[in-house]
């Protein structure tokens, strides 16, 4: 058992150490060389324009479900579905928006950008890139990792604004609630704290998903199988980090008032 446990810590620096060393190259390249501007744009568009669509209907049905079940709550405790608003706002902007938007990026453009690298790890084409001078982690890496922190706060603001618009629906239509009451308890109570607090979220889980996904990609091995093998991993290892970040980034940012 002891020796599993040994074997296990050694694996996990060994790879923390790894990762911390592409990190290392990739803030050297992004301010040593020129930044690869048509590779960027072309991540961004795959990263976050092609996600918008699955974006907004995920959060849509969010703030739906969370209007619905916060006034059912409200009506069994209190005879009267009270700050439903409130409740959705809040719940959006601070929390799930960002932790939702960050799994769905990270099963679908983090899922793919795994693939794709080790694709070319594995067929050799990051090889040839080096043989023909050029650095993989300015080419591959950092045009990617600009792009899901451009995209990933970007598309949480998408998903609050929709979450809200589905609540609004849920909560004048099948709730009842005046639809004055409902906007009033987000434009009162919810503050420039409470969105800075959830993009905050958002930028670090897009560093996460963007070092987590291009780490894997880059060290794939064992063709076919390494590839699936890579991804799988990534999106799995990306999904718990994020929820990680989320617990220790609440933490600290209530502790600064945020």
């Amino acid at each position: 058992m002891f020796k599993k446990f040994g074997k296990f810590l050694i694996y996990f620096f060994t790879q923390f150490g790894l990762a911390t060393e592409m990190i290392k190259d990739s803030v050297f390249w992004f301010f040593k060389s020129k930044l690869e501007i048509s590779q960027t744009l072309q991540q961004i568009l795959k990263i976050g324009v092609e996600s918008v669509p699955v974006i907004l209907m995920t959060g849509l049905f969010v703030g739906m479900v969370l209007a619905l079940q916060a006034g059912n709550t409200m009506q069994n405790i209190l005879s009267e579905p009270l700050y439903i608003g409130l409740l959705v706002g809040f719940s959006l902007v601070r929390e799930l928006g960002p932790v939702l938007t960050a799994f769905v990026i990270a099963g679908r453009a983090g899922a793919a950008v795994t693939a794709e690298i080790g694709t070319m790890r594995v067929t050799e084409q990051i090889d040839a890139l080096s043989t023909l001078g050029t650095n993989p982690i300015r080419y591959l890496v950092i045009p990617r990792l600009i792009a899901f922190m451009v995209s990933i706060p970007i598309l949480t603001l998408f998903s609050d604004i929709m979450g809200i618009f589905g609540g609004y629906v849920v909560s004048v239509e099948a709730l009842g609630v005046p639809s004055h009451t409902y906007i009033s308890d987000i434009t009162t109570y919810l503050g420039i704290d409470d969105l800075m607090h959830g993009l905050i979220k958002a930028i670090s889980f897009a560093f996460a998903i963007g070092v987590i996904c291009c780490y894997k990609g880059l060290n794939t091995r064992n063709g076919a199988e390494g590839v699936g093998k890579s991804t799988t991993g990534a999106v799995v290892i990306s999904m718990v980090i994020i929820l990680v970040i989320d617990y220790f980034l609440t933490a600290i940012l209530h502790a600064f008032g945020v």
